[in-house]
């Protein structure tokens, strides 16, 4: 409790991080109003789908809770270590809006058509209101994680279970025919190098966060 109370007071007497903070939110929105926007278009002008040499050799498994839950639990988590260490908000909800704005981009650009089986995501659950069927490449459940494992890479526990945790996602992606093997592969890679962007872009977000 000690710690929380001094991380606050911290907090609130550095302007520049409060500010930081705004102008985080501010990015991330904008993100996701960029990505509603992409995925709305790339499932409007989705083609036809394509064979996959891991997809269309397994069935589709009942893990859709995993996919859905499992990912607003994952997000609940990462919002409490930002909210126990807010001077971690700016950089981590940066690189994030970041990562939502770039995959927009590539959702924009490539509209192959899902998968003909998949599992079926309740329509009433707050992760369909991010999915749309078309955007797909490349697969944010699976980078995402990722992206937090670069983020917080010098604590050594929490990195590993948030690798494990984007190895859990894309394996589920897969296992519900969400994704093509191609959208969970390539996330990692460019996941890596939105990493490299935004510590570039958002040098001094990262020396707070750090620090």
């Amino acid at each position: 409790m000690k710690k929380l109370v001094k991380n606050y007071k911290d907090y609130t007497s550095n302007k520049k991080l409060i500010l930081s903070s705004i102008i985080s939110f501010a990015f991330l929105f904008s993100s996701l109003v960029i990505n509603f926007r992409a995925g709305i278009y790339a499932t409007e002008k989705a083609s036809s789908p394509v064979t996959d040499i891991i997809l269309s050799n397994i069935p589709v498994f009942n893990v859709a809770g995993i996919f859905t839950y499992g990912a607003l639990v994952f997000w609940i988590f990462i919002a409490l270590l930002c909210l126990y260490s807010p001077k971690k908000i700016p950089f981590t909800l940066k690189s994030i809006a970041l990562f939502i704005i770039i995959r927009a981009v590539f959702i924009s650009l490539t509209h192959i058509g899902p998968f003909p089986t998949q599992a079926i995501i309740e329509s009433e659950s707050l992760i369909s209101k991010f999915t749309f069927g078309g955007d797909l490449f490349f697969s944010g459940h699976t980078g995402l994680p990722f992206l937090m494992a670069l983020v917080f890479w010098n604590e050594k526990k929490l990195r590993y279970f948030l690798i494990v945790s984007s190895f859990v996602f894309g394996a589920v992606v897969l296992m519900t025919h969400l994704h093509y093997s191609i959208d969970v592969l390539s996330a990692f890679f460019i996941t890596y190098t939105i990493f490299h962007i935004a510590t570039f872009l958002f040098k001094k977000d990262q020396e707070m966060f750090l620090n």
